[in-house]
């Protein structure tokens, strides 16, 4: 980097700050090089909403993640080497294709005919030779590898911290060696597309070596965490680690680009057929005062005081069945107009467009004294030790996950977010959608990021599309259908084997929860989009459902109850409860979609008259929910499953509640108590939201505690399944969102299930149904201040330990309550 550069990059950010000098004086200590203080110095860890350690991060699960929703990176604030793990959320293996096996049709008959006989295993067998997709697995997510910068003459520091600030989406490693101090800070920015690393050294000099390394397989979890008593184990610090970079992979290719960038070009991972439909790039432009080299293998600095990395990501991936894009030329097009903006002006917008969605709310449940403490000291104890402000970070940190992994015309957030280490993770990080995807999705809407969810709206509208040909192929059906996984190229046929992937309802329950989103928002665009997928799903079981020859109503054949066996060697089985709730819940919610457009045909009059005829919920001999048609719950060979699939119906449902469904609601009780507390992270964060939304606070946060502990969170407080899954980190959050406020049924219940460990505290901006705000205040576990904000007039019935009050908002559309004494 030229001086003359570096004169007019300091003019550019001169007058950048005057043209924007108030927003500046307001945002005074967020943009700008970084202030050189030390950890214990920092007033970063009164920070409610920040992360931070001591130490750098040993293994990929203390890493931290960063994203924009299409871009992620791992930041390990390593001293001897920083190590920048890369994902781009298009870069999946394999190429556009359609599973669908034209086999299934002929099959359907037979295979009904032995679940109706009782000859699970038989059904099982056929399905499984006839009515599985081809290929049997789906694709899955992949990795855009990692860029690694060695620091030369790098030595053990004085002092160090790292954190990462949900706040401005910014990670930031500080330390300081005997030449001085040095600053990293690192974001993926929405407005400019491009990951961001701004390094400073003060006193020091800066010398480095930026090398790529190729996705690859890894071992999951990337470090052998968890010991005999289930406990995750902190990792040993090595200070000065290194890791090679190995030869690029096959058909990879690094090329030089000018005097200050290198250009990398792949391919994707193969599917099972061989082919790679996708070709990515990655440019790396490297800005500095120090000298600058370009070598076959990288880059290097040297006698540098500043560098800057801006980093672009892309495929070539247009949609599902379009992989056109030009990836080079959208790379060289991002990192070269980034580069006209100053570090300062780059820092300034990517954080006005994170806040935007971040401070819609807020959330505070109190501090102890462990606040103080580095967060993997407060997760190490979090079972024991009281720590409100924990449970509060936890929820602000699942809104961090979901601002950075699902933005307005991203993909959805998959398995784990968009942040995955190598090319074989786990499950394939998927869309699991028997509960994963939309567990995802729960507390988006309550907790101010209704924008989010527009990726998953999106991936329904293109399911709705694959699964028509889904449900004409494999079950001679009008409508649509799709199973329990999908992914980027959106396959609709059941895969993995019968006895997980045979399940008709994941189509369904994804057009419930975007149903649930509109119900938050009122949103009318997103209701005239969502109306016409869900009148398909509902043609789909139209056409399918079939009546229950002991004469119990209709129900779906073949299914099983997720992933749960029941007694006779098998899961699969006919009606199980919870494809009869999703079912009914579609139905109920596509007639008054069509009732508010004032679409109303013959059809929707037909599935109106469908709706009551569907089996209903039982309650079994041992007092339990049944989870089958049949009473088979006491003899299922795993009593404590982790899957809960027949409660649905209490949550993230409500046809089972407190109000309306006493017996049914015990019954549900029951069951979630012959389960047990303890699940799979997901199961567990489930199982939360189920205590609240059952009236149970202290039951739910006994429960979080559990989850938040360090038997189900990593020191870098994802959610540990284990290995990671990101569903845990959102679905435990709904699950504190749900103690503090419920809307269902026509009402907003204020602090229906407030633990005894939360007596006081305030929450702004919460959501409920109906288009509301609500923001509240609570002292000595009493509620002292509620403020309604919405349409104006608009009418709203609230509920406060079981005292009613139908209220109006008034030409602002505010209303503070008037609350019992």
């Amino acid at each position: 980097m030229t001086k003359k550069f570096i004169v007019n990059q300091m003019a550019a950010t001169a007058k950048f700050n005057r043209s924007r000098r108030n927003l500046m004086l307001g945002m005074a200590g967020l943009a700008g090089t970084p202030t050189l203080v030390m950890a214990q110095n920092s007033e970063s860890k009164k920070n409610t909403n920040t992360l931070w350690y001591r130490q750098p991060a040993s293994c990929w699960e203390e890493a931290l993640p960063i994203g924009n929703g299409r871009l992620g990176a791992m930041v390990f604030g390593r001293v001897g080497q920083e190590r920048l793990q890369l994902n781009e959320d298009t870069l999946w293996a394999g190429a556009s294709y359609t599973p669908d096996n034209p086999d299934a049709r002929a099959a359907l008959p037979e295979v009904r005919r032995l679940i109706t006989e009782g000859k699970f295993k038989e059904a099982t067998d056929l399905a499984g030779t006839y009515m599985m997709g081809k290929p049997l697995k789906l694709m899955p997510y992949g990795s855009l590898g990692d860029v690694l910068l060695t620091l030369n003459g790098a030595v053990q520091p004085a002092k160090y911290e790292r954190q990462l600030d949900l706040a401005t989406a910014i990670n930031t490693t500080t330390y300081q060696t005997a030449d001085g101090a040095l600053v990293r800070e690192t974001f993926v920015s929405v407005p400019d597309q491009v990951i961001v690393m701004h390094m400073t050294a003060e006193q020091a000099r800066l010398s480095l070596e930026l090398a790529y390394r190729s996705p690859r397989k890894v071992k999951y979890p990337s470090s052998d965490y968890q010991g005999a008593d289930g406990l995750i184990k902190q990792a040993a610090v090595d200070w000065l680690k290194t890791e090679l970079a190995d030869e690029l992979s096959a058909g990879s290719s690094m090329a030089a680009e000018g005097k200050d960038a290198v250009l990398i070009t792949g391919s994707n991972e193969p599917g099972p057929d061989g082919k790679s439909g996708l070709r990515y790039a990655l440019r790396i432009k490297l800005l500095t005062d120090g000298k600058l080299a370009l070598s076959k293998g990288g880059m290097t600095v040297s006698n540098a005081s500043t560098v800057t990395l801006l980093i672009a990501a892309a495929t070539s991936y247009v949609n599902y069945h379009d992989v056109s894009g030009d990836p080079v030329a959208l790379v060289r097009r991002q990192t070269e107009q980034a580069v006209t903006k100053p570090y300062e002006v780059l820092k300034t917008e990517h954080i006005r467009a994170h806040q935007a969605l971040f401070n819609n709310m807020s959330i505070n449940l109190g501090s102890t004294a462990q606040a103080a403490h580095p967060t993997d000291i407060r997760i190490a104890a979090a079972e024991t030790a009281d720590d409100p402000a924990l449970s509060a970070l936890y929820v602000q940190y699942a809104r961090y996950l979901m601002i950075s992994s699902s933005r307005p015309g991203t993909q959805p957030a998959n398995l784990q977010g968009i942040w995955n280490e190598g090319t074989n993770p786990p499950w394939g990080s998927k869309y699991t959608i028997n509960i994963n995807t939309q567990m995802n999705y729960w507390p988006a809407d309550p907790a101010g990021l209704g924008a989010c969810v527009e990726p998953l709206l999106r991936l329904v509208e293109d399911l709705a599309v694959t699964g028509a040909k889904t449900a004409r192929t494999m079950y001679n059906a009008s409508g649509w259908v799709t199973h329990h996984n999908t992914d980027l190229w959106r396959a609709a046929s059941p895969n993995d084997g019968p006895r997980w992937g045979l399940w008709p309802c994941g189509g369904a329950w994804l057009c419930n929860s975007v149903w649930d989103h509109y119900d938050y928002s009122r949103d009318a665009d997103v209701l005239a989009r969502l109306f016409p997928v869900m009148l398909g799903a509902s043609r789909f079981f139209l056409d399918t459902l079939i009546e229950d020859p002991k004469g119990r109503g209709l129900v779906t054949s073949p299914s099983l109850s997720p992933e749960n066996s029941h007694p006779f060697g098998t899961s699969l089985c006919a009606g199980p409860a919870m494809d009869r709730q999703i079912v009914r819940d579609l139905f109920k919610n596509t007639v008054e979609a069509a009732r508010l457009l004032k679409q109303e045909t013959d059809l929707t009059v037909r599935i109106a008259k469908t709706l009551p005829r569907i089996a209903i919920d039982q309650i079994g001999k041992a007092g339990q929910l049944q989870e089958w048609l049949d009473d088979w719950d006491t003899q299922a060979p795993d009593q404590h499953h982790r899957h809960v699939s027949h409660l649905y119906a209490v949550y993230p449902s409500s046809q089972i509640n407190v109000r309306d469904t006493p017996d049914l609601l015990q019954a549900a009780k029951n069951s979630l108590r012959q389960r047990g507390d303890l699940a799979t992270g997901w199961g567990t964060a489930w199982r939360i939201c189920l205590w609240a939304r059952m009236g149970d606070g202290d039951h739910a946060h006994s429960i979080l505690k559990a989850l938040t502990g360090p038997r189900r969170t990593y020191p870098n407080m994802f959610d540990a399944h284990p290995p990671f899954q990101i569903d845990g980190n959102f679905g435990g959050s709904a699950g504190v969102l749900e103690m503090l406020l419920q809307s269902w049924g026509g009402e907003v219940f204020l602090l229906p299930a407030l633990p005894t460990a939360w007596p006081s505290g305030e929450v702004k901006g919460m959501c409920a149904r109906g288009g509301l705000i609500v923001d509240m205040q609570w002292r000595g576990g009493k509620l002292v201040s509620a403020i309604l904000q919405g349409q104006p007039g608009a009418a709203v019935r609230a509920d406060y330990r079981g005292v009613k009050m139908d209220v109006s908002l008034d030409a602002k559309g505010m209303h503070r309550l008037k609350l019992p004494a």
